[in-house]
């Protein structure tokens, strides 16, 4: 990680948090929540048996049920005690510690990637678009990247969006919800599907 800037992760949450955000998803795990909507929507994206980056994976529970999909999926969080859970708990996909502002994986190019769970409000301040340049670097010309984030955590759409042009990603489609409701103005989610160049 760099010593240029933290991400919100880190610095917007206070110690043991991570522990409380893997045991809350075991939790609805346990419960039988549907915790699967964001991999339904990629997997409905892309080819069976597709190459599939979780960039901000977490604990591992969009990448683990890609997976369980049929696809070859690799994850990366800066955060080790995420990527600790996600190995133990999801065993099967690649989990890998590091920062998506500088992150490298050298190996054929991604069909797809996915960034949920808000992962573009906890990157460090003024990272935007150097995480979304990374992912694009890592997806094929013609592969889809899908991004879902809350319209209130500090990361307007507008740029967003300016991000993601200047990142070689060209928008296709936006949501309200991952179960595809349609974009309004007013929305407090936005789920944007993206095509790398």
């Amino acid at each position: 990680m760099s010593s240029r800037s933290v991400p919100r992760w880190f610095t917007d949450h206070g110690e043991g948090h991570a522990r409380w955000y893997v045991e809350r998803f075991r939790t609805m795990a346990a419960d039988g929540a549907d915790l699967a909507g964001e991999a339904r929507l990629v997997d409905a994206l892309v080819a069976p048996a597709s190459r599939i980056l979780d960039a901000g994976c977490g604990p591992g529970r969009v990448g683990a049920e890609l997976y369980a999909r049929g696809h070859d999926v690799v994850g990366v969080d800066v955060d080790p005690e995420l990527i600790a859970a996600a190995e133990a708990d999801h065993p099967g996909p690649r989990w890998v510690v590091d920062d998506l502002s500088e992150f490298t994986l050298d190996e054929q190019p991604f069909d797809a990637a996915v960034v949920a769970g808000n992962v573009m409000a906890f990157v460090a301040v003024g990272t935007e678009q150097a995480v979304l340049s990374r992912i694009a670097a890592h997806v094929r010309a013609g592969g889809v990247v899908v991004v879902g984030f809350g319209t209130d955590r500090g990361y307007s759409l507008s740029d967003f969006d300016e991000h993601c042009t200047a990142a070689g990603l060209a928008l296709e489609h936006r949501f309200a919800t991952w179960d595809l409701r349609p974009w309004r103005d007013d929305a407090g989610f936005a789920v944007t599907v993206l095509r790398a160049g």
